[in-house]
């Protein structure tokens, strides 16, 4: 990687030591060796901060590393995009599950919780769709290409489209269902208590 290059050139440049250069970029002595010795690469953050640290442009920091840099950046939107998507998934569920039991023992004050409970799963579920809208990913084969770091061509893309509106009626359907299901589960299991 020239990137490695680069960051020690511009750093002898400066008369900095690795351990001054991690202090003025807020990370350890090791991470910047690491650059240099190739074992990692920056994020997106740091590499601003060098840029502007040695008053470079990215393209003249990264030299060449420019599809090296957007692989990261693409790791760290799929990480992204999966750490919401799990988070989302766990709300769900216990908006879901907690209905009936925070209603029945605690009453109003469970409802209560339960909004608030059910307000943070929407915000969530605002923040994976505006994730799907921003790399324009829509049906279930898209979201699995984009957290595997793939994309579909361009055929499969249009086959995609046309199932969009159908996978969307049938994810409600589903959701519904679902949901039903469990509150009467939990429904009866509360009843078992009483």
């Amino acid at each position: 990687m020239e990137f490695a290059n680069q960051l020690k050139k511009y750093r002898t440049e400066k008369n900095l030591s690795q351990e001054q250069l991690a202090e003025e970029i807020f990370v350890t002595r090791q991470t910047i060796s690491n650059w240099e010795t190739e074992k990692s690469y920056p994020d997106v953050h740091s590499l601003m901060l060098l840029s502007s640290l040695f008053q470079v442009s990215l393209d003249q920091l990264l030299k060449g590393d420019i599809e090296i840099m957007k692989n990261e950046i693409r790791k760290e939107d799929i990480a992204q995009f999966n750490k919401y998507s799990v988070a989302y998934t766990i709300l769900l569920f216990v908006t879901v599950v907690s209905a009936i039991p925070l209603f029945e023992l605690l009453k109003w004050l469970g409802v209560i919780i339960w909004v608030l409970i059910a307000a943070a799963s929407f915000a969530v579920a605002f923040k994976v769709e505006a994730l799907k809208k921003q790399h324009h990913i829509q049906t279930y084969k898209e979201i699995v290409a984009f957290t595997e770091g793939r994309t579909l061509d361009e055929v499969q893309t249009q086959r995609e489209i046309g199932k969009a509106p159908y996978q969307k009626v049938l994810m409600v359907i589903g959701s519904g269902v679902f949901a039903f299901v469990v509150c009467i589960i939990v429904g009866i299991v509360i009843s078992f208590f009483k």
